[in-house]
């Protein structure tokens, strides 16, 4: 898996005054926890850049003062004016205490509702997991292959060993829809069909009214 490294220096300084100055360097301020304590610092605002503005889910080793973390990003903060990172949370990674994260999806294969015809809609991105930090991994896959016109893949679909899915069971992870195209044919199929029905019973209708005049009339 990638590994995001930053180089920081530990705060000793708090509040929004001192987070203020900190910005005002050109640098994030940011917390670590989920180890033995909770670790502040800050680092420059370029170091993040990799590890934030991404789909892909990876690690970070934030270097402080000679001591390293292994950590994963759990909340990131933005300035609503200049969207620009204003505070950072990473979550530190022990080996043998669980964490939860947020893993991406990767998908494959070729549905076969989309070979009928059909639309592919993609419902979710990503999975919440709880797991053990070496089983950590860049992305969950899911073979859409199987995947037939109107059904769904749903989370309790997603089998991964070492895996505890937190998301929803029944929530839709992946559907194949109707197009506007099968649907048009599917109803000009079903159109002369239905005409057809009204004209057999009008063609049954004298027939039957036919009948009683058919029969013999009885000589007085």
């Amino acid at each position: 898996m990638k590994t995001i490294t930053i180089e920081g220096q530990l705060r000793s300084e708090y509040g929004k005054k001192a987070a203020r100055q900190i910005r005002s360097e050109e640098k994030v301020p940011g917390v670590i926890y989920g180890g033995a304590k909770e670790i502040n610092f800050s680092a420059p605002s370029v170091a993040f850049k990799n590890l934030v503005y991404t789909p892909d889910f990876q690690l970070a080793q934030v270097n402080l003062e000679g001591k390293e973390y292994n950590c994963i990003m759990k909340d990131v903060q933005f300035d609503k004016v200049s969207d620009e990172l204003i505070h950072i949370d990473l979550l530190e990674l022990v080996e043998d205490k669980k964490v939860i994260a947020t893993i991406p999806l990767k998908f494959s294969g070729s549905p076969e509702g989309v070979k009928e015809g059909g639309k592919l809609i993609i419902k979710m991105k990503s999975l919440k997991v709880k797991t053990y930090p070496k089983y950590l991994q860049e992305n969950i896959k899911v073979d859409l292959t199987d995947l037939k016109l109107n059904g769904n893949v749903r989370v309790e679909d997603v089998k991964v060993e070492h895996y505890e899915i937190l998301n929803s069971p029944r929530i839709p992870i992946a559907s194949v829809v109707l197009t506007r195209e099968l649907k048009q044919e599917e109803s000009t199929v079903a159109a002369p069909a239905a005409s057809a029905a009204p004209g057999a019973a009008g063609a049954a209708a004298p027939a039957a009214g036919t009948s009683p005049a058919a029969a013999p009339t009885a000589k007085k």
